[in-house]
C-alpha cells in the first residue's frame, strides 16, 4: 500500500508523476484559509509532508500521529520545531548545496548595486530626470579591490567569498564559529572577531543561519562599529537583523547603503520606511529563484522523502537523532 504525502507546494510534472507513482498525494494548492483547513483535514493519515515557507509547529503536527518525515523545500529550517520533531522520531531534511551559486549570485548582484546605485539611477532615467551628465551627487563607490566581510562562512559564504577573491580582487574577511583553515587557503581569507570585522569592511555581507544565537545579532550597537561608507548585505534571514536599527542607521547615513533580500515580515509591508530610502535596494526574497535551482530544489525534496519513507536515511537529514530512533 502507498504511504501518504501531502504537498503544499505545488511542482513540475515530471516530479508531481513521481510523487505519484510512489505515493498517495494530496496537494494543497494555496497556504490561504482554504488551503490550510484542507491541510489539516489531511495530516490525520499524512506519513510524509513537502513543501515550504510554512510554520509547522507542535499543534499543528500534533494532527499527524502517522508523520514519519518532512521535506522541505528551502536551506533554512527555522520554520521547524526540531526538538518537536526528534522526539517523535519524524525525519526532517533540507536542500543545501543546489541554491549556493545562484543565491551567492545574488549577493553580488546586490553588493554591485548599492555600491554603484543601479536602481536609484535606473529610476531617475525612467523618470525622465536625466536631463545632463551626472556628477559628484550621484556617484557610486568601487566594488573591485574594497574589502569584503562575510559573516557566516558557510556554502554561501564561500560561493560569495569566490567571486569576491577572484572575480574582484577583494581581500576577504570573515567571521563564524571557528576559524577555516580550508577557506583561508583558498581565498586569502583572514578570520576576525564579529567587531573587528564590523570596523574594517567595506562589504558586510550576512550569510548565516537564523538560530536563537544569531536572532538579531546585528543592531544599533553593530551599526555604530560600521563606516560612513559601509554598504550592508542581507542574503540570510531577515530576523538576523535589528530592522529598526538598520532604518536609524540608514536614515542617519552611519552607514552609506544597503542590499536587503530578506527581512523581519516577509512579504515587507507597503509602509515599511525601508521603501522611502533611495540608499536601499529591496528584493523579493529571490536568492534562489532561478527556473533551474527551484527545480532542483524541488527534486531534491523529493528525493529526501521519498528514501525517508521507503525507511531509508535521507541524504540531507537536518535531525540526525531522530534517525538513531
Amino acid at each position: 500500500m502507498k504511504k501518504s504525502v501531502v504537498l503544499y507546494k505545488k511542482l513540475s510534472a515530471p516530479l508531481m508523476a513521481r510523487l505519484h507513482e510512489h505515493a498517495d498525494v494530496t496537494l494543497i494548492e494555496a497556504l490561504d484559509e482554504t488551503g490550510l483547513g484542507k491541510l489539516r483535514d489531511a495530516l490525520p493519515t499524512a506519513h510524509g509532508l513537502l513543501g515550504a515557507s510554512l510554520r509547522l509547529d507542535a499543534k499543528l503536527l500534533d494532527l499527524a500521529p502517522q508523520l514519519e518525515a518532512v521535506a522541505s523545500v528551502s536551506v533554512g529550517v527555522d520554520n521547524y520545531d526540531i526538538d518537536y520533531l526528534t522526539t517523535r522520531g519524524i525525519l526532517l531534511s533540507n536542500t543545501p548545496d543546489v541554491l549556493t551559486e545562484t543565491t551567492a549570485d545574488t549577493g553580488f548582484a546586490l553588493i554591485l548595486a548599492t555600491a554603484r546605485r543601479v536602481v536609484e539611477l535606473a529610476d531617475m532615467v525612467r523618470a525622465g530626470q536625466w536631463n545632463k551628465n551626472i556628477g559628484p551627487a550621484h556617484f557610486g563607490s568601487d566594488v573591485h579591490g574594497k574589502t569584503l566581510g562575510i559573516i557566516g562562512m558557510g556554502r554561501i559564504g564561500e560561493a560569495l567569498a569566490q567571486r569576491g577573491h577572484f572575480g574582484f580582487g577583494m581581500p576577504v574577511i570573515y567571521h563564524s564559529h571557528s576559524p577555516k583553515p580550508l577557506v583561508e587557503k583558498r581565498f586569502g581569507a583572514q578570520y576576525r572577531s564579529l567587531n573587528e570585522l564590523l570596523q574594517q569592511a567595506d562589504f558586510v555581507c550576512l550569510t548565516l543561519p537564523l538560530t536563537a544565537e544569531t536572532e538579531k545579532l546585528i543592531g544599533a550597537e553593530e551599526f555604530a562599529l560600521m563606516g560612513p561608507e559601509t554598504i550592508f548585505i542581507n542574503i540570510s534571514r531577515g530576523k538576523v537583523v535589528d530592522e529598526a536599527a538598520l532604518v536609524a542607521a540608514l536614515q542617519q547615513r552611519t552607514i552609506r547603503a544597503a542590499g536587503l533580500d530578506v527581512f523581519e515580515r516577509e512579504p515587507l509591508a507597503h509602509d515599511s520606511p525601508l521603501l522611502r530610502l533611495n540608499n536601499v535596494v529591496a528584493t523579493p526574497h529571490m536568492g534562489s529563484a532561478t527556473h533551474e535551482t527551484r527545480e532542483a530544489m524541488a527534486k531534491c525534496a523529493v528525493d529526501n522523502l521519498l528514501q525517508a519513507l521507503a525507511g531509508e536515511r535521507p541524504k540531507n537529514l537536518v535531525n540526525a537523532a531522530a534517525w538513531k530512533q
